[in-house]
């Protein structure tokens, strides 16, 4: 049967027809929702054994078929999913890898209720055509005795860095570990993340990984909040004054355009708009330095720059980013 994509609100639906999917989703009171049909599905052949794996994609390299893996935590949304669309518009096989992994995650934050949503996450892959998903348990990926971890370079020191002590760490360990088990020819991360994708790329050049790192745009609701597993945690309300998160970036972005180079004004800017939204649980809301995330006293007109932010709605920890300056000398370049 074929799989639509809700691009209302992200839910995936294996029916007979669109109108089987709309009646489904309006069901579940989603209004109007606005479906996408997602490509014909071939079979994902899970792996569990990071060994097979690692045959696997030298089986591949052998028959000189080139190969493209693309990382997750599973609870795949339509994000996710243009990644797997991004990597096979370069490389002949997608990889995905599902697992939450247990380092990035600190004592008091959600590993136990992140959502887990392996069948459905396996049909979404499917359809979206990727060929294998690796989907290792804990002890497959931390055995017994496993003590070593990689220390994050000097650009996951500010920001979330702070905020989340180790969360870092666990993800460059865990990345590091899918390179060595996964080693294609290309990777996929999303913008969305853009402090992890940094840091992912300088691990990657400091340890001569043979991998190239690929950006991918994040991807937004209709009324601009960037797709997240996490998003599924918001009340109906919470829904709405979450929309403040991306409406501090648009400001800042609109700021710029009309020429403010001041970074304490853009912050206060994008401060200013999240409190007004209803936002007062802010980690962070500032304009960096797109390469280094280091603060700028002034952006000069050659310098580059991203805004971005951390802030609680309810219980729920949203980030995002817009980059200000120009894209070809910031994170998102290949």
């Amino acid at each position: 049967m074929p799989t639509y994509l809700s691009l209302s609100d992200s839910s995936r639906w294996v029916a007979l027809d669109e109108s089987h999917a709309r009646a489904m989703l309006e069901r579940r009171g989603v209004a109007n929702p606005q479906l996408a049909l997602l490509p014909a599905a071939q079979r994902v052949e899970v792996v569990e054994s990071g060994d097979n794996l690692r045959e696997l994609v030298w089986e591949c390299r052998r028959r000189g078929r080139t190969t493209g893996l693309v990382p997750t935590m599973g609870a795949l949304h339509a994000g996710h999913l243009s990644l797997v669309e991004t990597c096979l518009a370069r490389n002949e096989l997608a990889i995905a890898t599902i697992f939450v992994n247990p380092t990035q995650f600190g004592p008091n934050e959600d590993l136990d209720r992140y959502p887990r949503t392996l069948d459905a996450d396996l049909t979404a892959l499917e359809a979206a055509g990727a060929a294998y998903c690796f989907v290792p348990s804990v002890d497959e990926m931390y055995p017994a005795g496993c003590t070593t971890a990689v220390a994050p370079p000097e650009v996951a020191r500010r920001w979330e860095g702070e905020c989340r002590p180790g969360h870092f760490a666990g993800v460059a360990t865990i990345v590091l570990k899918l390179f060595h088990l996964a080693p294609t020819d290309d990777a996929y991360f999303g913008l969305k993340d853009y402090q992890q994708l940094l840091v992912i790329r300088h691990m990657a050049r400091d340890l001569n990984v043979p991998i190239t790192i690929h950006s991918c745009e994040t991807v937004r609701e209709p009324d601009g909040l960037a797709l997240s597993s996490r998003n599924r945690y918001l009340s109906e309300g919470e829904r709405q004054t979450a929309l403040a998160v991306p409406s501090c970036l648009l400001a800042a972005q609109e700021a710029w355009t009309a020429g403010e180079r001041d970074s304490r004004r853009l912050s206060n800017c994008m401060e200013t708009t999240l409190r007004e939204g209803g936002v007062s649980d802010i980690d962070y809301a500032v304009v960096v330095d797109a390469q280094t995330l280091e603060p700028l006293e002034d952006v000069g007109e050659l310098r580059s720059a991203v805004a971005i932010v951390a802030a609680r709605v309810g219980a729920t920890r949203l980030i995002d980013n817009r980059v200000l300056s120009n894209p070809s000398t910031n994170a998102d370049a290949d």
